[in-house]
């Protein structure tokens, strides 16, 4: 046993996996960890557990980020009004959005000061896994103070973007992986000045494919719209005297954060509050969370739904995924309820509640 602190942000303890709290105890043992934090959204990972924030004085470690580095969620308010919309004619809207975008990618990332030899087919993409980009509105205005102090409306289409630096955070990954960097990277040294460059170029590049994915579901459905934030989940910065890793753990020190539900429940729009936040590392959970991994989801629900009863939600919103499997691996009862996440966020004193956002169509993929 290690004796780094490890704190769970949770109201009952037994909520937490003892999978995933086995894989914190063994995160805490590495060479130079000294604070590890558990989210309310806590489940075991691929050896490392998703939901949780890291520290070291001394150390990067490079698979404590993962393989998408710069993951996160971005939220828009369209100039699309409520009122006009129409699911029908939405989804009917929604095609060629997964292959190449055809705009000037080499232009974006030569804005975002990134090298134009990044540009690949894979920008503007939203990719596999848990990724989607959902549209949305607002259900409840839970502080309408703050609401109104954002300039935000109740009678515009919102939504959501949830991707990441696709292959360019996997290829780094699994070069400095080759490299040894599972046993760490000390911080000042060329190597791990190195690694921060690369991790730094693709969340940059994260952060404009969020917003590149933004502008084609825009213009697919004749909208325009303004970011309201942007914050990534997979990342490693510098904070206090060390560095904070941060996997599938949002920033409480960036702004405004969405924490997204399933895609058959609400999302929320908070804020962080500063006065508890070192508890929690300056970080709070980025979703719900899974219950049940991606293969139990699929055996536990192949036997008692079809796709199509998948393809409709309790909250009468539309899923489109056209991927057999992972409609059954991303439906709504794989994962935990993101209302008892929200609520031990707010327990705890690390989050105000905006906004409560319900679903009208969550985009994972299609064929054309």
């Amino acid at each position: 046993m290690s004796d780094t602190p490890i704190a769970l942000i949770g109201a009952d303890p037994h909520q937490f996996d003892p999978v995933a709290i086995d894989q914190l105890e063994r995160t805490a043992a590495m060479p130079g960890i000294a604070r590890v934090v558990g989210l309310p959204d806590l489940h075991a990972g691929r050896g490392i557990a998703v939901g949780a924030a890291f520290w070291s004085p001394s150390h990067l470690y490079p698979h404590l980020v993962g393989s998408d580095i710069g993951c996160g969620m971005a939220l828009w308010q369209t100039d699309g009004a409520l009122r006009k919309f129409r699911l029908d004619a939405a989804e009917r809207k929604l095609h060629g959005l997964d292959g190449p975008w055809d705009g000037d990618a080499a232009a974006v990332l030569e804005a975002a000061e990134l090298p134009a030899d990044l540009a690949d087919a894979s920008l503007g993409t939203i990719g596999g896994g848990n990724h989607f980009v959902e549209l949305q509105r607002v259900e409840e205005v839970v502080d309408s103070e703050r609401f109104a102090a954002l300039n935000l409306a109740t009678d515009r289409m919102w939504m959501m973007v949830h991707s990441g630096s696709r292959g360019l955070g996997q290829a780094i990954l699994d070069r400095w992986t080759a490299r040894g960097a599972v046993e760490g990277l000390v911080s000042d040294s060329d190597e791990g000045r190195a690694y921060l460059a690369e991790h730094d170029r693709a969340l940059a590049w994260a952060i404009v494919n969020r917003r590149v994915i933004a502008v084609r579901f825009l213009a697919a459905l004749g909208l325009n719209g303004r970011g309201l934030l942007d914050i990534c989940h997979n990342s490693v910065t510098a904070h206090g005297d060390g560095w904070l890793h941060r996997k599938g753990a949002a920033p409480a020190d960036r702004g405004l954060v969405a924490i997204p539900g399933s895609r058959g429940d609400f999302s929320y729009l908070v804020e962080p509050l500063s006065d508890n936040a070192d508890t929690a590392l300056h970080s709070l959970a980025h979703g719900a969370g899974r219950k049940w991994s991606r293969g139990d989801a699929r055996a536990r629900l192949s036997k008692r739904f079809r796709v199509a009863d998948l393809e409709r939600t309790a909250l009468g919103s539309r899923v489109i995924c056209e991927d057999k499997q992972l409609i059954f691996e991303e439906a709504p009862q794989a994962y935990k309820d993101i209302a008892r996440v929200i609520a031990d966020l707010e327990e705890a004193g690390l989050i105000r509640t905006i906004a409560r956002l319900r679903p009208l169509i969550s985009y994972k993929t299609r064929r054309i």
